[in-house]
């Protein structure tokens, strides 16, 4: 429709230029058309429309095909409304404002009334359409004196052996083959249950200086062997041995709570671990009472609900007692703060010597935290084990290498302590040994 003296797929060519035009530049227009001198556009020559001008078409066009040539242009401008940026335009005025549940529901009615297409191809249950495939055969071995030297022949390789090693290998059974198979470490053409069945075989080739004790008397007791152990046999993953479920901690609190405050001397362990059912007051009376306590040396109280609010009391107790050793306070609620409150509380009596504060609320305790926990350890001179995890390395070497110290520290002492009670030099003869000097009744 447009009166230009263009034919054919040149036309196309030519509203593309248009559309290049709206949406860059004029110059770049006339650069792209100096730059299609001597080209092609499906086959047609473009030569001919190197001098067009651009203003002169796009006056011939009429306002319609202006639109038309518009619509088709989506311009990336952010600037633009999303609406005048696609190619549909809505002609139907607005019935109201938005209602999106009203929209919503029409949607989902539409698609559920809508029928859908037929199938050009009825569905029949059990009829395969199309080629159906089917694997390739295995490749057959073959066989031949020739050699493996691109063929893709096999080479059967002929050893000679004297009539007494021929004999010996004719006559093993299967059983045989795999001991001597692991003697001579071929393990790869064993599986694992013929590996350890031939480490409790060996004695049946005398191999005796091969195994220890409890090998050997295995072997001679283990005279069959089980099924599936032979080179046609079948390692099947070992069933994992059922454990018995934990029973519940019956521990009673009200009494336990009595002989701690009471100060029982028979009283040296108590374990609290995963009873929930602690009261606030019960919590605060069982650590007000571990602070006069004199006989109580592992407290375990993991899984009890504990949390920042216990502190103050536990706190107190930890820098009065002088004789716990093992302190667990796993998987409970204590806050990386808290976790910083009671190694501070550790510091002040230095008799406790192992600690564990992991699995608590927050999983990652921070650079922070972690520094100061550090400086913290590497000041109390008892701590001789920490169940905490450091995340960050430097941390955790320095409280490896302080732990490391006070073990050795301890170790030291605890050989100087026996030392003490050795004689020096030569020791002392017992009393049925030492001889007895008369004395003649003249002298």
């Amino acid at each position: 429709s447009v009166p230009l003296v263009v034919r054919g797929s040149t036309r196309v060519s030519v509203l593309c230029l248009f559309v290049c035009y709206y949406c860059y530049s004029y110059v770049f227009i006339h650069i792209y058309i100096l730059d299609m001198a001597g080209t092609k556009l499906f086959g047609k020559d473009l030569s001919q429309y190197e001098e067009l001008d651009i203003d002169d078409l796009l006056d011939q066009l009429s306002p319609e095909e202006l639109e038309l040539l518009a619509g088709d242009v989506d311009p990336d401008d952010s600037l633009i409304p999303p609406s005048e940026r696609n190619s549909y335009r809505c002609t139907k005025e607005a019935t109201g404002p938005l209602d999106r549940k009203r929209l919503i529901d029409h949607i989902n009615t539409v698609s559920i009334n809508e029928p859908d297409k037929p199938d050009f191809v009825p569905y029949i249950a059990g009829t395969v359409r199309g080629k159906k495939w089917v694997p390739p055969p295995p490749p057959e071995p073959q066989g031949g004196d020739e050699d493996d030297e691109g063929d893709g022949t096999r080479t059967e390789v002929e050893v000679d052996l004297d009539e007494e090693l021929a004999s010996v290998l004719n006559t093993a059974s299967e059983d045989e083959i795999v001991d001597l198979a692991a003697i001579l470490g071929f393990h790869s053409m064993m599986n694992q249950d013929q590996y350890h069945a031939s480490l409790l075989n060996k004695a049946i080739l005398g191999f005796h200086s091969m195994m220890n004790q409890d090998q050997y008397h295995a072997s001679l007791l283990n005279k069959g062997k089980p099924l599936g152990v032979g080179w046609g046999g079948i390692t099947k993953a070992t069933k994992f041995k059922a454990l018995p479920v934990e029973p519940p901690n019956d521990t009673n609190v009200d009494e336990a709570i009595n002989k701690l405050t009471n100060d029982d001397p028979m009283m040296k362990e108590l374990n609290f671990n995963n009873i929930r059912n602690i009261s606030d007051e019960k919590f605060s009376t069982l650590l007000q009472s571990l602070s006069e306590n004199r006989h109580l040396e592992f407290l375990s109280m993991s899984n009890v609900g504990l949390c920042d609010r216990h502190l103050p009391d536990l706190t107190h107790s930890l820098t009065n007692n002088t004789t716990l050793k093992t302190l667990n306070l796993e998987t409970n609620n204590i806050s990386p703060s808290g976790i910083v409150t009671i190694m501070e509380a550790l510091v002040k009596t230095h008799t406790l010597e192992e600690i564990r504060l992991a699995n608590q609320r927050s999983s990652v305790l921070g650079n922070k935290i972690e520094m100061s926990l550090t400086t913290i350890i590497e000041s109390n001179p008892s701590l001789l084990r920490v169940g905490l995890h450091f995340e960050f390395n430097d941390a955790r070497n320095r409280v490896s290498k302080h732990l490391q110290k006070n073990l050795d520290t301890f170790r030291q002492q605890r050989v100087g302590h026996k030392m003490k009670s050795c004689t020096v030099g030569y020791p002392l003869l017992p009393p049925f040994m030492s001889l007895t000097v008369h004395q003649d009744e003249d002298d």
